[in-house]
């Protein structure tokens, strides 16, 4: 008599990460999946909206589909839209990524991945919203600032928070300054968010995100 061993293969969740830059944060992102710190989980597409991003050369190194959308090849923002949700579709996208994407997020893409679009915001949300929040910050004279991970709703930086983490803001401190001390911290917190997404220990109750052991 033959011993069988059944062994079950988790399925991966398929990322799609939205830039518009340089994608320093997707970056972090990429490593943090190559190196087995999050695993279960690929990104399957990077789509810009800036043909020239240089995310979607970091895209390109690794191996990864990249897409470039031109927002002017569309007479309204539903047509960008829709063509955006089909690509999506195609890539059996579970989870939306952004990363330093700076078109707003359509209705009808918020309500198909309701509770499945990540951002990340370099100040400690509620406070400063938009943009140039490091300007904001420097002229308000907070003595703590950091970055924020939260989900994506239809609101300018509302979504309910998942993790935040504190830098000082020193009083020589410049925008520039200010924004390489918080993206060291964006570059940490912003993998452990998707990482707790990927294993289903993220539980949303209207604006609070339970964070399961």
């Amino acid at each position: 008599m033959s011993n069988i061993t059944t062994t079950t293969t988790k399925t991966k969740t398929n990322i799609a990460v939205l830039v518009s830059g340089r994608g320093s944060n997707l970056q972090a992102i990429i490593d943090n999946i190559e190196s087995g710190n999050i695993e279960s989980a690929t990104i399957r597409v990077i789509i810009s909206d800036v043909t020239g991003a240089y995310a979607l050369e970091r895209a390109k190194k690794h191996g990864i589909d990249a897409v470039f959308i031109d927002p002017a090849g569309f007479e309204n923002k539903s047509g960008y839209d829709l063509k955006l949700l089909n690509i999506l579709a195609s890539y059996d996208t579970g989870l939306i990524v952004l990363a330093g994407y700076m078109r707003i997020i359509g209705k009808d893409i918020i309500s198909t991945y309701k509770n499945r679009i990540l951002n990340i915001h370099p100040t400690l949300l509620p406070s400063f919203k938009g943009l140039h929040s490091h300007k904001q910050t420097l002229d308000y004279g907070v003595k703590v600032s950091g970055c924020t991970v939260h989900f994506v709703d239809e609101g300018m930086d509302t979504g309910p928070i998942i993790l935040q983490s504190c830098v000082p803001v020193l009083e020589n401190d410049t925008e520039d300054s200010l924004s390489e001390r918080i993206l060291e911290q964006e570059h940490r917190i912003y993998p452990q968010a998707i990482k707790l997404f990927i294993e289903g220990k993220l539980k949303v109750e209207g604006r609070i995100v339970r964070v399961s052991k």
